[in-house]
């Protein structure tokens, strides 16, 4: 007789337990596995992981390095697979989600493991923080809303979604390559190319609060806007990471779309923090994202001289679903 699967939940936390601990909050008392993966930080936050976790039944993975958002989700993953979990809902520290919303997300995925869904995505004023969004794979840009043309592809946000552990792990989890930033990009361009669906589900909603960690501690944090604008981890891996993305992803025949918009990009990120930061504190924003797009280019070279064919596929767009789920992304 087949068993019922079961859902965990993971929460990938960096100085900020508090906010995890309230991340995993609803879950507690259900059928729900709660794994917390603590990217180290210092002794004090690792000894407040530890007795909160033991005091309120977390799984704890415990690693030793901060290993960015994105190998710490499939740190948690394999976690939730060795405890027997199959269903996996990642969710940000500073996000939450309710116990329905939750539960009518991996259901999605427990009828069809090809799905990775995501809720939409607010923030706690009410606001549109994720409702779907697409990159335009020759160009290089993002925009909200669903594809629109023939070179746009869909994504979701990692703020919070679900998917069957097993396959996320099969198609290769996220990339640790990543750090911080597009790192659910490339993982959304994988899992459609492997045959998957992304969807989202506007009926369900996750509550956001961008900026609640501590500054620079996780990538909601380094997204937050401060007197000094954007962190330097944000212009330095929003810049980088794009074109890290093209390396892996992107035809090559294609590259030249995205450098030529690589200019206006680095300025669209170093603006994001508003243009006085950049003028006041320049090795604040201007070297980091500078720096970032240096890097960027790097990757593109190394990825040149790889054997001919290497990470030349074009991702496949996908259609829109008109029954409440709509194929689309952040």
């Amino acid at each position: 007789m087949p068993t019922t699967p079961r859902p965990a939940v993971v929460v990938v936390n960096y100085g900020s337990v508090h906010l995890a601990a309230a991340a995993l909050r609803p879950f507690a008392g259900t059928r729900w596995t709660r794994v917390l993966v603590d990217c180290w930080s210092s002794a004090a936050e690792r000894d407040r992981v530890v007795a909160a976790g033991s005091a309120d039944g977390w799984t704890l993975v415990l690693p030793e390095t901060n290993l960015g958002f994105g190998a710490g989700a499939d740190a948690g993953i394999r976690a939730a697979l060795d405890a027997g979990c199959d269903l996996s809902l990642v969710l940000n520290p500073d996000a939450s989600v309710g116990l329905t919303a939750a539960e009518a997300l991996v259901a999605d995925v427990a009828a069809d493991d090809s799905l990775l869904v995501a809720p939409a995505v607010r923030t706690p004023q009410g606001g549109d923080w994720f409702t779907g969004a697409a990159l335009d794979l020759r160009h290089g840009r993002t925009r909200n809303g669903p594809p629109a043309g023939p070179d746009d592809v869909p994504w979701v946000s990692g703020a919070c979604f679900a998917a069957s552990a097993s396959r996320l792990i099969d198609v290769g989890g996220f990339s640790g390559e990543y750090f911080l930033y597009w790192e659910d990009v490339d993982l959304s361009v994988r899992w459609t190319r492997s045959g998957g669906r992304l969807a989202v589900r506007d009926d369900l909603t996750c509550v956001h609060d961008v900026g609640g960690t501590q500054d620079g501690t996780t990538r909601a944090a380094d997204a937050a806007s401060t007197s000094r604008g954007k962190s330097p981890l944000y212009h330095y891996y929003n810049t980088r990471n794009r074109l890290l993305f093209a390396a892996r992803n992107v035809a090559r025949d294609q590259w030249g779309g995205w450098l030529r918009a690589t200019p206006a990009h680095t300025r669209e990120v170093l603006l994001r923090g508003g243009r006085r930061a950049v003028v006041r504190h320049p090795l604040r924003t201007l070297w980091p994202a500078l720096r970032g797009t240096a890097a960027g280019l790097t990757c593109l070279l190394a990825a040149r001289r790889t054997a001919p064919g290497a990470r030349n596929a074009a991702a496949v767009p996908a259609s829109a679903d008109r029954k409440g789920l709509m194929d689309g992304a952040r």
